[in-house]
């Protein structure tokens, strides 16, 4: 009787590596970014992919799939084997402001994807290039009221949370600006800090880098609460727009269909590393907060997020031509 205990012990011993493995993906994993590199999803994306590489260890690559302010990349991922190998860094553009813009998409952001967890939420910063000579949120007003349609404001692409946020300054504030869409934070810095444009509401995370070297000049930020990241940078609501909130958000998904043991797994560990003292003290440069949590606190999050933004969509009357 000893002895079969022992047997039974020991084959419960050597499956336990073998059932823990099968938890997680067989394989390289790829996180799919809707946005080209160096702007704020890929730098987060690239952030946890490293850790949990090492975590798993295995190769996770990060892959850019820029276009249609992420619905290119949402859109490949819902139409991927459910088997953990292909991720999406989901994204505020991808799943809750493009389903009001786009309603005969190829994909469902609450059906055809399941939940792991959310990974960050930022405010925009309202930027300028150091050549811009509004220094603060009255100042901007004034400029855009003194020539009218011909300030221009970047964002990563027309219907991105970038422009809806510009589209809310806009209805404020009672002003006409021009806006000039890119295919990604990345490309639209590059011409802000070159002079090309003016402004933009762009993501912290994307943005700070830039303010921090001074080639950005911070003028707000579009969360009620000042970011930790950026202590001494004021609010749009303490800039006089009472209730100004635009931000963005960015989560981990994986294809509808996953196992629910791996889906937990995947759970756990980004909730590690979110955990991590450095991971925090990077997410708090970029001010990327209030990340973590359950799978479906995301899930219901996505849900609340779409509502929320599909009356913004309505109210503002915005036309993926404009």
């Amino acid at each position: 009787m000893r002895r079969r205990t022992f047997a039974v012990g020991a084959a419960a011993l050597a499956a336990a590596p073998m059932l823990r493995a099968q938890a997680l993906p067989n394989g390289p994993v790829k996180i799919v970014v809707g946005f080209a590199p160096g702007g704020g999803t890929d730098i987060l994306a690239r952030v946890i992919g490293q850790k949990l590489g090492e975590m798993w260890k295995t190769t996770i690559l990060v892959e850019n799939r820029a276009g249609a302010t992420g619905v290119i990349a949402a859109d490949y991922v819902a139409h991927q084997p459910p088997d953990g190998n292909t991720l999406l860094m989901a994204h505020i553009n991808s799943h809750a402001i493009a389903p009001a813009l786009f309603p005969k998409m190829n994909y469902d952001a609450n059906r055809d994807f399941t939940p792991l967890v959310l990974v960050g939420v930022t405010p925009n910063l309202l930027i300028g290039n150091e050549h811009q000579k509004s220094r603060t949120v009255a100042q901007l007003v004034a400029e855009c009221k003194a020539n009218p349609g011909k300030v221009s404001f970047g964002s990563a692409g027309t219907g991105s949370a970038q422009h809806l946020a510009l589209e809310m300054f806009k209805l404020q504030a009672g002003v006409q600006a021009l806006h000039v869409p890119y295919k990604g934070s990345g490309p639209m810095l590059t011409d802000l800090i070159g002079g090309q444009i003016n402004y933009s509401f762009d993501t912290m995370t994307a943005a700070t880098p830039h303010v921090q070297s001074g080639k950005a000049i911070a003028i707000a930020q579009t969360r009620q609460k000042r970011a930790k990241g950026h202590p001494n940078v004021p609010t749009m609501a303490e800039s006089g727009f009472p209730g100004f909130e635009a931000t963005t958000w960015y989560g981990l998904v994986g294809p509808k269909g996953m196992q629910p043991a791996m889906a937990r797994r995947m759970n756990e560990d980004i909730n590690k590393v979110l955990a991590m003292p450095d991971v925090i003290e990077k997410f708090d440069q970029y001010g990327a907060e209030d990340g973590g949590g359950s799978a479906e606190k995301f899930a219901q999050f996505i849900r609340d997020e779409g509502i929320k933004w599909a009356k913004v969509v309505k109210d503002a009357n915005v036309r993926m031509d404009a």
